[in-house]
């Protein structure tokens, strides 16, 4: 029989249910693969040995008794604070209200992900743990800013992690590793000890390594049910412009492949504004940013706190023109959602960069790595719906390829029956893959 880290959190929670494994030996199985593979890839630098035994002996019997799993730095702990990438405790120790809820499903928190210093940033390689790799290749980033949660996914550390997404950070790390990522709806769960409450942008996601096992974490997540639906006979709007045109010409292929696969209804969409959606996202985002303190900025690495200085010197006389254009893109896109079930394009434009890369080749040009991604995904972020990057197979580079769907307010289970169904007619070929790291 495999081992019980390869297998999913389906099958984990399954076995532990009834009886065929013990939840104390998952847990000591799970802390000793991390501290054996997690050095070359840095995906949970902080293991909570102690605590993760004690929170198992007062675990509730949920629909996940007993798995582990890893929470990204950005939601604070009962017995640790959130330092969101940095070396600073940001937000008290306590009971954070998306760990609750899964605390309420009897998971267990094994460990820290590391993320994206204060989550400004899609490749993950800053932080004050260190850069996330790829366990595809410890020379590529794992992206970010769930870097952390994405790695020990693909890496089958954990079978799932609580991720979060303010532009995109937590469908494109599972697009560079591999592995599933959903965001959920903006405010669909407690804000309370989550870096997220601070911006209108963000929202807590999980990872995992198909969409089963997405659907049993965020029915945790948000403490309710995500009834399975056939995902069949979908309508999916593309746009074109610039998201498949300006994306790497193999992503863009593998993408294409995946639709038709599926058997989906493609149909093409237009938004109005969606040209100024960039503009409007980073305006409102670095005026949500607020003001860090002196003991905060000393601490920050150069990018980081560079962002942040250029954040402070935003014209607020812009916050105003975003929030008009946020609001007509949004009308836009509902109006989209009523024509099509959800929209589709590639959830990175190109695979992961090596991690002394800034920048990756577009059609367009060379462009830098964070703007190329965040304007791939910021579109979720700026209306508030979910989104899902689904694998789609892997690039000659080796590196995996990952496809983005968004779906209405609240369409979170509409957004795994596609996943489920691609994997279905697919034949589960790119979520059953496996990186070097893991074999």
């Amino acid at each position: 029989m495999s081992h019980p880290q390869d297998w999913t959190l389906r099958q984990q929670a399954e076995a532990l249910r009834r009886g065929e494994l013990n939840a104390r030996e998952l847990l000591d199985v799970t802390i000793a693969r991390i501290i054996e593979r997690d050095a070359l890839i840095n995906s949970t630098p902080v293991i909570f040995e102690e605590s993760s035994r004690e929170a198992l002996r007062q675990a509730p019997a949920g629909p996940l008794h007993g798995v582990p799993i890893t929470v990204k730095d950005m939601f604070s702990l009962p017995w640790r604070a959130a330092r969101n990438g940095t070396t600073i405790d940001l937000i008290p120790a306590g009971a954070s209200g998306p760990y609750r809820n899964l605390r309420d499903s009897g998971v267990v928190v094994v460990g820290i992900a590391n993320q994206h210093e204060l989550g400004l940033g899609s490749t993950g390689t800053q932080s004050a743990y260190g850069p996330m790799k790829n366990p595809w290749s410890p020379q590529n980033c794992a992206g970010g800013s769930s870097g952390g949660s994405a790695a020990a996914v693909s890496a089958r550390l954990v079978a799932g992690s609580l991720a979060s997404d303010s532009a995109g950070s937590t469908r494109l790390p599972a697009s560079y590793c591999g592995v599933v990522g959903l965001k959920l709806t903006y405010g669909a769960v407690p804000y309370d000890g989550y870096f997220g409450a601070a911006t209108t942008f963000s929202a807590p996601g999980v990872i995992t390594r198909d969409g089963g096992d997405a659907r049993l974490l965020a029915s945790a997540l948000l403490q309710r049910p995500l009834p399975q639906q056939s995902g069949s006979g979908l309508r999916v709007g593309v746009i074109r412009d610039p998201f498949w045109s300006d994306a790497d010409a193999q992503v863009a292929a593998a993408g294409e492949q995946a639709l038709r696969s599926a058997g989906w209804h493609v149909i093409e969409v237009h938004l109005e504004h969606l040209e100024l959606a960039g503009a409007a996202f980073l305006s409102r985002l670095m005026a949500e940013a607020g003001v860090p303190s002196n003991e905060l900025l000393a601490t920050l690495s150069p990018p980081t706190r560079s962002i942040v200085l250029a954040g402070m010197l935003a014209p607020a006389r812009f916050i105003p023109r975003a929030d008009r254009v946020r609001g007509a893109i949004r009308n836009s896109l509902a109006k989209a959602l009523h024509t099509v079930d959800f929209l589709c394009w590639p959830t990175t434009p190109a695979p992961a960069p090596a991690l002394d890369e800034s920048s990756v080749n577009l059609p367009s040009g060379r462009v830098l790595t964070d703007m190329a991604n965040v304007r791939h995904t910021l579109l979720s972020n700026l209306t508030g719906v979910p989104g899902i990057s689904i694998p789609i197979g892997l690039h000659s580079s080796k590196l995996p390829m990952g496809l983005q769907l968004l779906a209405p307010w609240g369409g979170e289970a509409r957004l795994l029956d596609a996943a489920e169904h691609l994997e279905r007619a697919t034949d589960r070929e790119f979520v059953d893959l496996v990186p070097p790291l893991a074999r």
